[in-house]
């Protein structure tokens, strides 16, 4: 079979190299799966770079999050199991935590479900306990994670506020829903803000970037306010001021998605039904922005590393075209 295996660490573009392996042997309680999608997440990005918590051994193939088939023909959405990951035309995923892909959604929408909708749902739901009415601000809305947050926020009956970078994440962000978008390019963050909520600030912040866009959220935060920190795709890893949420009276929440697939794997299982009915619903429908054939997925990964794409990238082997 063919899969994109990185023997060094370095940018996508350089150090992915699509070669002919071995299909890989599942182990005691794994699968082995057909890959039909696989979506391009920023973890897969700092996995390249040798950036990330998680450090497969080399040579890896990335790939967090995939719809795959069963030999039965079952779809089904996994994250594979390291080194044997999702840019390959198989890979192999817990048996345990395969989770049934949902007919509403076509392969690369499937995929796109799992990692940035569950993040989202805990975070929103679990972690910062968004109610109807609140107001939320997501960071980088146009982007896999941020987009996924603008439609489960939309969902609870918030209302949205979306940072973005440039004119084109902004029409993205409006199409997604948001109530209000604020090219962060062109504005001030801090005072569009207050501007947009007559001076209170926001109940809810969605944070994936970290760096600046965290030194606004604590500046927009309002009275009981909660910040959730979700990750930091601008690479600069705040160090909060506890003296100013304490004086300011908000919370700081971190989210770590992949724990609760230990520490309450039930509790992912019923998100996922949550996801599924609401997909189903149409009321939320991820946003797939590309779909590349196999061969092309090292140069989109450094387009998502780049951050010039919205939404969610996906691969899709088979003849490059979503089933």
């Amino acid at each position: 079979m063919q899969a994109w295996q990185v023997h060094e660490n370095g940018e996508p573009s350089e150090v992915m190299r699509l070669s002919d392996v071995e299909r890989p042997t599942p182990g005691e309680g794994q699968t082995l799966l057909k890959v039909r999608a696989a979506n391009i997440n920023f973890p897969d990005v700092l996995m390249v770079r040798g950036h990330y918590q998680v450090r497969p051994p080399l040579p890896f193939t990335p790939g967090v999050e995939i719809c795959g088939e069963t030999e039965d023909g079952r779809r089904v959405i996994a994250n594979p199991a390291l080194p044997y990951g999702g840019f390959a035309e198989y890979a192999v995923a817990d048996t345990a935590a395969l989770l049934p892909a949902p007919d509403s959604l076509d392969d690369a929408e499937a995929a796109a479900l799992h990692i940035g909708y569950q993040t989202g749902w805990f975070g929103l739901h679990r972690r910062a306990r968004l109610e109807a009415g609140e107001t939320l601000l997501v960071h980088a809305a146009a982007g896999g994670v941020g987009s996924a947050a603008v439609q489960l926020g939309k969902a609870a009956g918030a209302t949205v506020i979306g940072v973005v970078g440039g004119p084109d994440k902004a029409a993205v962000a409006r199409e997604l829903g948001c109530d209000v978008v604020i090219d962060r390019r062109a504005e001030d963050v801090v005072g569009a803000v207050k501007a947009a909520t007559g001076g209170r600030g926001v109940d809810v912040i969605y944070d994936p970037v970290g760096g600046e866009a965290y030194t606004q959220s604590a500046k927009v935060v309002a009275f009981e306010g909660r910040i959730v920190v979700v990750g930091f795709a601008s690479g600069t890893i705040p160090s909060p001021s506890l003296n100013h949420a304490l004086v300011k009276n908000y919370a700081i929440l971190g989210l770590h998605w992949g724990l609760y697939n230990t520490k309450n794997p039930k509790l992912v299982q019923h998100c996922h039904e949550q996801l599924t009915d609401l997909a189903a619903r149409g009321v939320i429908k991820p946003l797939v922005s590309e779909r590349v054939a196999l061969d092309g997925a090292a140069a989109a990964v450094q387009r998502v590393a780049d951050g010039v794409t919205t939404g969610r990238v996906a691969v899709v082997p088979q003849n490059g075209a979503a089933v």
